[in-house]
């Protein structure tokens, strides 16, 4: 198996939808399950427990619809019980699903972080809209962005690109994610690479924690000392 990172898809085999609805506390989570596991919607990778994957487990995330009150739905499976990871779409797939006022100033935005090469993908309310077709976007729903970047230089440039947003609907969030894993929101960064704060929320697959400057000992956040 690759090696996982938080907001990674995961699609399980039919042992591992067994798993799952094995799981189910209550009626309501378990035609949550069920219905994941008939239409074959993927579960997301989430921060793991410490030791999880040592001993051949994996925590995965349903997050459910509106319909069925926006429950977060967590699960513990087996490794092997994942056919297949993935990723989220690309952010620009998610445009006919925004307002088309957002949508003109946004589509620019997404083609302007392609051009940096810190390509956007969409996750959140959107995201999952897309991946299921169920409804999860509601009037104050933000566009979660996942931004792949190598280094300080290329998070510098695209917390810049999404600062300059000329829409504050739907709101932009998300996170600048780094080669290996790392990540940390945008908005944080960019806050905190301007002096505003002392130190930001960096986020990895066993957990997170305030970092300082020089602190990272990372070497794809080295240059951010």
């Amino acid at each position: 198996m690759p090696p996982l990172h938080r907001h990674q898809l995961a699609q399980l085999t039919a042992e591992g939808w067994s798993q799952a609805l094995a799981q189910s506390a209550d009626p309501a989570m378990e035609r949550c399950i069920l219905l994941w596991s008939q239409r074959r919607f993927p579960l997301v990778v989430t921060q793991q427990p410490e030791g999880a994957l040592r001993r051949g487990r994996i925590a995965l995330g349903l997050p459910a619809p509106l319909d069925r009150d926006r429950r977060r739905i967590r699960l513990d499976v087996c490794a092997d019980a994942i056919a297949w990871l993935d990723e989220f779409p690309p952010a620009i797939d998610a445009l006919p699903l925004l307002p088309r006022r957002a949508r003109a100033h946004l589509e620019p935005l997404l083609d302007q972080l392609i051009a940096l090469g810190t390509p956007a993908r969409v996750y959140g309310s959107h995201g999952w809209q897309l991946l299921t077709g169920l409804d999860y976007l509601h009037r104050r729903s933000d566009l979660d962005l996942w931004i792949a970047v190598d280094d300080a230089a290329d998070a510098d440039a695209a917390a810049a690109c999404l600062a300059s947003a000329p829409v504050d609907r739907p709101r932009l969030d998300g996170e600048l994610v780094f080669t290996d894993g790392t990540a940390t929101a945008w908005r944080e960064w960019a806050a905190w690479r301007a002096g505003r704060t002392s130190g930001v929320l960096v986020k990895r697959l066993h957990g997170a924690s305030i970092e300082h400057r020089g602190a990272f000992g990372l070497t794809s956040l080295a240059a951010a000392a």
